[in-house]
């Protein structure tokens, strides 16, 4: 019952109508946040200032939600995949009717493809004999044949093609996404970057955050374990329970903020403070997540054996969990890097991945999944037509190799929105270079961003005065890769 009339001096309530009405008040805040997830994503994204990884929608409807990105680091060879070149065999052992392109060493003579091409599928598209599961399902997959990027060195390459920017700090493709679409899965990292036996070329900096908050960072599993606790360390605590692990999260967080609110909420604080909350949640989901025995057997079977097909399950199982962002790498180092022993390591790199690359395209799309998700295929670069030539500190003289070619190489995509079974530009006769409907690395990330919901030119973060996006100030929707 009202104390007094009302005035509009006090905004509606008297203190002692609000002390009387706070008991409701504070109900219905807990409610909302108990529904929150059932209120859909423009609830939540009113919420993000809250929880940064709240899941979001795009700019625009996209036809992808979430991304697996199968990385073939050391730059495969597209034409011994994806681009045959029969022009190779014509000249083999002889120089070709053109000047090489610049390149990073040396390179001589046409080197023809020791693996043969064949068309498959109802699109016809030739596919090397080294990737038979892939070529299997081919009419589901755009295969781009004319990307280029800009210089023949792993380094900034890798940069480039993860990042953006070849040399300057910037935020990671993956960590663009969860900045832009945050995830749905709050007990699971929204970016996930699995490299077994260690980190690539460029370590860290393939999934960094840049200047994005370092929620956004990409976690890295190293998945040459099998067992939870070495696959994710600390996963496990012995010794306190939740609720007390709990308790001291909360006093630490209110500690770690008296000491944030002194220092104008500065960015390595929040988000250390977001990585002790998303550790804590991660040992209600991340030991189911990671452990691929709780597939049916048949399952399994369909992946195969080995590192790859353990990795690339995974990667299902977290997508399917709400996981954003997932990056799939083939090794430390750059393994694809084949300067010696092409035909040897090739086909051995292929064979360990093939199987299941193909059965995550065949599960994804019997789980009504394909649709909406986005699989990317491909390396920083491509290989040359030509053999590379002995060089000291090179390679190890045994002319059977390819050096790095830029110049044009193949990517290709599949599900989420892309047009199945299609070939999109060209290299030259021999494969040196894209000259057909060229796609450079900006305008594949532009293309890429489209199809999750977002234009390329609007999709900013704002740092030391200026607006930054992924594609810097390049790049071009390619609309014929989609559907």
């Amino acid at each position: 019952m009202p104390h007094h009339k009302f005035n509009p001096e006090h905004l509606a309530l008297t203190r002692r109508e609000f002390l009387n009405r706070c008991g409701m008040g504070f109900g219905a805040l807990c409610l909302g946040t108990l529904l929150q997830e059932s209120l859909g994503p423009s609830a939540q994204a009113a919420t993000s200032y809250i929880n940064p990884l709240a899941p979001r929608g795009g700019q625009f409807p996209g036809t992808a939600k979430r991304v697996i990105h199968l990385f073939m680091n050391g730059g495969p060879s597209h034409v011994d995949t994806f681009d045959p070149k029969p022009a190779l065999a014509k000249y083999s052992g002889k120089l070709l009717p053109m000047e090489n392109l610049k390149t990073e060493r040396k390179t001589g003579a046409a080197f023809p493809s020791p693996y043969k091409f064949q068309k498959y599928g109802q699109s016809g598209i030739e596919v090397s004999e080294i990737f038979p599961h892939v070529a299997q399902n081919i009419d589901d997959i755009c295969v781009i044949r004319s990307t280029h990027a800009d210089v023949p060195n792993h380094e900034p390459s890798l940069l480039l093609m993860n990042c953006g920017e070849a040399r300057l700090i910037r935020p990671s493709f993956g960590s663009w996404v969860t900045y832009g679409l945050g995830t749905e899965n709050q007990n699971l990292p929204g970016f996930i970057a699995m490299c077994p036996g260690g980190y690539p070329i460029q370590e860290s900096q393939n999934w960094q955050c840049g200047f994005l908050p370092g929620v956004y960072q990409g976690t890295y599993i190293d998945t040459k374990h099998t067992e939870i606790e070495k696959l994710i360390e600390n996963i496990t605590n012995n010794y306190t329970t939740l609720p007390e692990q709990r308790a001291q999260l909360d006093l630490l967080y209110k500690l770690n903020e008296l000491h944030s609110q002194k220092r104008q909420h500065e960015g390595q604080l929040e988000a250390r403070i977001q990585s002790f909350e998303l550790a804590y949640r991660m040992q209600l989901e991340a030991t189911d997540a990671f452990d691929i025995s709780r597939e049916p057997e048949h399952i399994r079977k369909m992946y195969g054996e080995g590192t790859q097909a353990r990795q690339i399950l995974t990667a299902r199982r977290l997508i399917e969990r709400g996981v954003r962002f997932v990056q799939v790498w083939t090794g430390a180092g750059q393994p694809w890097d084949n300067h010696d022993d092409l035909e040897v390591n090739h086909r051995r790199l292929a064979q360990d991945c093939d199987q299941a690359i193909g059965a995550l395209i065949t599960d994804l799309k019997q789980r009504g999944m394909l649709d909406d998700t986005l699989i990317i295929w491909g390396g920083e670069f491509g290989r040359t037509p030509t053999v590379e030539l002995p060089q000291p500190g090179s390679n190890a003289g045994k002319i059977n190799g390819r050096d790095h070619n830029h110049h044009g190489f193949t990517t290709w995509l599949a599900g989420g929105g892309v047009k199945g079974g299609y070939v999109h530009g060209a290299t030259d006769e021999f494969g040196f270079a894209a000259v057909e409907d060229k796609v450079h690395i900006h305008d594949l990330h532009a293309t890429l961003l489209y199809l999750l919901g977002f234009d390329h030119e609007k999709f900013t973060y704002r740092h030391a005065g200026r607006d930054f996006r992924l594609t810097d100030v390049h790049g071009a929707v390619v609309r014929e890769l989609i559907a």
